[in-house]
């Protein structure tokens, strides 16, 4: 395998295990081990963590996945700005629903928090790809990246080396998305600034 195989191949990877979906689920995880919320029984924490997998990954996903095949595309002809309108509209509706069901469940403000900021971001970014076309992946990482700087405020922690770590992986995905031709730096750059300010704001004025 030529270094520029093995190059393609790695950021395919990077941006396989970063998808956008998981956004809420690294924020729920972070949350049961830096708030208050580690106080719950492990039982509870494990069921929260599958409703939100179910209705923020696992769903989706295998929806997205239906209407690809359906339509013959592949997942770089998938990627085109017109063609990101439907999965959009498909994700936005399973964050509905995973929310729907947290209210039902009456899970405390910041679980509901981590998964409203993430449907704010789905929003946005759904809104701008009608004119332009921007990085869900680095905006779900920039999400990552407001939530912490939000939550550390709330919780009175040190978050500089959690910030280390988001920065590295942002970079890294961003870098991935830019060698697939998927994005141009324009448009990872302006995707993690929208994850950062809309999982404050959705954070701040749930």
């Amino acid at each position: 395998m030529t270094r520029e195989k093995q190059i393609i191949l790695t950021a395919r990877v990077v941006s396989m295990i970063f998808t956008p979906f998981y956004l809420p689920i690294l924020g729920l995880v972070a949350l049961f081990f830096l708030s208050y919320l580690n106080q719950y029984l492990t039982s509870y924490k494990f069921f929260v963590l599958a409703v939100v997998y179910f209705f923020t990954i696992l769903l989706p996903t295998f929806l997205i996945h239906l209407y690809r095949r359906y339509q013959g595309w592949s997942l770089i002809e998938l990627g085109t700005k017109e063609r990101r309108v439907v999965p959009y509209v498909i994700s936005i509706l399973c964050y509905f629903a995973c929310l729907y069901m947290m209210e039902q469940m009456h899970t405390p403000y910041f679980m509901r928090s981590i998964v409203f900021s993430a449907l704010i971001i789905q929003i946005v970014c759904a809104l701008i790809n009608v004119w332009w076309k921007i990085s869900t992946h680095t905006a779900a990482i920039g999400g990552v990246a407001g939530a912490l700087f939000i939550f550390s405020e709330v919780f009175r922690f040190n978050p500089t080396w959690w910030f280390c770590l988001v920065l590295i992986i942002a970079g890294v995905l961003g870098s991935s998305r830019i060698i697939l031709r998927q994005h141009t730096l324009a448009q990872v750059v302006v995707g993690f600034l929208v994850g950062v300010v809309c999982a404050i704001v959705g954070i701040i004025y749930l």
